[in-house]
C-alpha cells in the first residue's frame, strides 16, 4: 500500500528543513504549494510575498495535478504543508483514500526560536497572527482520524 506522510507543524517548525534531511524522501513525491509558489516568484524575478496572492490559486491546483498524478501512480507521498486543522488533514484523507497515511509532527518552537526561524526566509514573510492563529487552531492527529501510525519530530 502506497503511503502519504502528512507534515504537521506550523511555518518554521522544520517541515521542510527535516524532509531535505531524509535520504528515503528522495523515493517519494514531494507535495507542497510554497515550492510551486517559490518557482514562480524566482522565474519572474519577484519574492514569494510578491507573488503570493495573485499565485496561489494557481499553485493550489498544480499541486492537486501532482497529488492525482503520484496516486494514479502508487507512488509513496510527503505532503508538506501546515496541516493543523482536522479539516486540513480530512483533505487529504479524501484525496487519497488508498494510503496508508503516516502523521509527521513539529511541535511549535518556542517564541524566540519561531521569530529567528521565520525571520531566516528572506522574502517570506507570514505574518505573526496568521501563525498564532495556526498555533491557537492546532488539533493534534489522531489514530481514530485515520492515520495509522503518528511521528513525532
Amino acid at each position: 500500500m502506497s503511503k502519504c506522510y502528512q507534515l504537521i507543524g506550523v511555518p518554521g517548525a522544520g517541515k521542510s528543513t527535516w524532509v531535505n534531511a531524509q535520504k528515503w524522501a528522495n523515493s517519494c513525491v514531494y507535495i507542497s504549494t510554497d515550492k510551486f509558489v517559490d518557482a514562480h516568484a524566482h522565474d519572474v524575478g519577484k519574492t514569494y510575498n510578491e507573488v503570493f496572492k495573485d499565485f496561489m490559486p494557481h499553485a493550489v491546483k498544480m499541486m492537486a495535478d501532482e497529488v492525482n498524478e503520484a496516486r494514479e501512480a502508487g507512488k509513496d507521498i510527503i505532503w508538506d504543508q501546515t496541516s493543523v486543522s482536522i479539516a486540513s488533514r480530512e483533505k487529504k484523507f479524501r484525496m487519497l483514500p488508498n494510503y496508508e497515511h503516516i502523521a509527521v509532527v513539529f511541535r511549535t518552537p518556542d517564541s524566540a526560536e519561531l521569530a529567528r526561524r521565520l525571520a531566516s526566509r528572506p522574502g517570506k514573510h507570514i505574518p505573526m497572527n496568521v501563525i498564532e492563529s495556526m498555533i491557537y487552531n492546532w488539533v493534534e492527529p489522531t489514530e481514530e482520524e485515520g492515520f495509522t501510525e503518528i511521528w513525532y519530530v
